[in-house]
């Protein structure tokens, strides 16, 4: 009996075990699951941080990406691949600090002088001293800028007409000459000073609508909105030959950003379409083309590189290194895009600014100041440098790259900008392969940033057709002003002239007068 009771003891005793066995296991298992909560919130915490700072330096803060000499000073790459990313007291790599350099403003001398002579009354001209009449010997002159404002006229074209005295039968009347806009009242010279207005400064129809209402002319923003449709259509044939002549070359630069279209077939208001912009960057004769479209597929990029072979420096959009592989395009890329990161990340610290973010930057600081340097040498000279400089220090990043790669990284800004440069890589080092290629994408951008700057006052396009005259009127205007020409110059003779063309040879005429 005495060991019956021991054994049901002990089964009960084994019984309850288990149960506190299981019951610790439950508790372990919920300390874990909170354990792991708790890291996430505590992530969650730090990156809200993190965006938190970025936002305030992108608000009040300086927008600029560079660092000051003494930033880039304090590393040396030796020391940059240390364990501790600690200041270095050596220098190895010596690249002078560029010094902005004050500019005095000037007048043009092409301006034309109007002289305001200023004289002594004849009383003055008398000297106090003996009364001698005094003799002229030279002028005093200083100039100053005036603005003469704009007023409107009127054009008035008058048709002589003719007819035979003996019979009264025939009749004839003189021609006028073509129109960009036939039976309408604008003439080229407005056309051309609307189509500036907006598309080189940022002034939306509505406003020039108030600003010609103080030249006592009313106009209705639907007809001038009508006026610029009919002018990107006009032009077509003129932004096809550019095409042809961009793709001639042997580098090209793409980018793209979102346009808001509000009636588009099968697409709703909200949803964002595309501006795309190619440039060619040549010194000589530089072309920059937008294209508008619904997407931002592959094809896009496709049909406007067309049949162009040669390289293609773009940021790292996917879109771009398909159509690089298809069409076998040396692909390059944008430094310029992978310090942009770093910077983010910089100001995602706030005031701890030492660290991997500043390495990496330090580094590619650097990389531009060669590029500075060598910035009027000969593509030979370039390629020589870059092979002697830049090589060693690109091979001392990848080094530092690698290492960090093996680290925890634990800010999630840091963690994009370290995987973006690892990710972009081979792109991004292509460019010391020859000394005609460039270190970044900054062409492009700047080509299409007056675009982005306009869409912050007119906002949207309000249809297709509106958005395409809009890419090509952009395309024309940013290519004029990338190579020094007037853009409502160059406007007025194109909607004057390009009515009139009759086959390709006028085309290009109206094309080479000016570039």
């Amino acid at each position: 009996m005495k060991n019956a009771d021991q054994t049901q003891e002990n089964i009960e005793l084994k019984k309850r075990l288990a149960a506190l066995e299981l019951q610790l296991s439950e508790n372990n298992i919920t300390l874990k699951k909170q354990d792991v909560a708790l890291e996430n919130k505590d992530h969650k915490i730090q990156t809200l941080e993190e965006y938190i700072r970025y936002m305030i330096q992108q608000r009040f803060g300086s927008s600029s990406e560079k660092l000051s000499a003494d930033q880039i000073h304090l590393f040396d790459e030796a020391e940059l691949l240390s364990d501790d990313d600690e200041p270095a007291e050596e220098e190895s790599t010596n690249v002078p600090v560029h010094k902005r350099k004050k500019k005095r403003a000037s007048i043009p001398e092409t301006l034309p002088r109007t002289e305001v002579i200023h004289d002594l009354s004849d009383a003055e001209k008398v000297c106090p001293h003996d009364g001698t009449a005094l003799r002229h010997f030279g002028n005093e002159t200083s100039e100053q800028l005036d603005y003469i404002p704009a007023q409107m006229s009127v054009l008035q074209h008058v048709r002589r007409k003719y007819i035979c005295p003996c019979c009264n039968n025939y009749m004839v009347t003189a021609n006028k000459p073509a129109q960009p806009i036939e039976k309408s009242i604008a003439s080229p010279g407005l056309l051309a000073q609307i189509a500036t207005h907006k598309y080189c400064d940022a002034l939306p129809l509505y406003r020039q609508v108030q600003m010609f209402k103080r030249f006592d002319v009313e106009l209705d923003r639907t007809s001038l909105a009508n006026w610029m449709m009919t002018c990107g259509a006009l032009i077509q044939p003129l932004i096809n030959l550019m095409y042809e002549l961009a793709r001639e070359g042997s580098l090209l630069h793409m980018d793209e950003t979102v346009l808001q279209v509000l009636k588009e077939s099968e697409r709703s208001a909200q949803q964002q379409s595309r501006m795309w912009v190619m440039t060619n960057n040549e010194a000589s004769k530089r072309i920059t083309l937008f294209h508008y479209s619904p997407t931002r597929k592959t094809s896009e990029a496709d049909w406007m590189l067309g049949d162009f072979s040669g390289a293609l420096m773009t940021d790292g959009y996917t879109v771009y290194d398909s159509v690089c592989k298809t069409k076998q395009l040396d692909n390059l890329g944008c430094w310029a895009h992978a310090r942009r990161y770093f910077k983010e990340a910089l100001d995602a610290q706030g005031k701890n600014k030492s660290g991997k973010a500043n390495t990496a930057l330090a580094f590619i600081q650097k990389l531009f100041r060669i590029e500075k340097l060598i910035e009027n040498k000969s593509i030979d000279e370039k390629y020589q440098i870059r092979q002697t400089q830049t090589v060693p220090l690109l091979d001392e990043l990848r080094q530092w790259l690698d290492k960090t790669l093996q680290r925890p990284i634990n800010s999630d800004k840091l963690k994009k900008a370290v995987t973006y440069l690892h990710n972009q890589w081979p792109k991004l080092i292509r460019y010391t392969e020859n000394g005609a290629w460039p270190i970044d994408n900054n062409a492009a951008e700047n080509a299409i940033r007056p675009m982005v700057v306009g869409r912050k006052n007119w906002l949207f396009a309000a249809t297709e057709k509106g958005a395409k005259a809009s890419a090509n009127l952009y395309s024309l205007v940013e290519t004029a002003k990338a190579n020094n020409v007037e853009p409502s110059v160059y406007l007025k003779e194109v909607f004057t002239r390009l009515p009139a063309a009759t086959c390709v040879e006028d085309i290009k005429y109206i094309w080479f007068i000016r570039f």
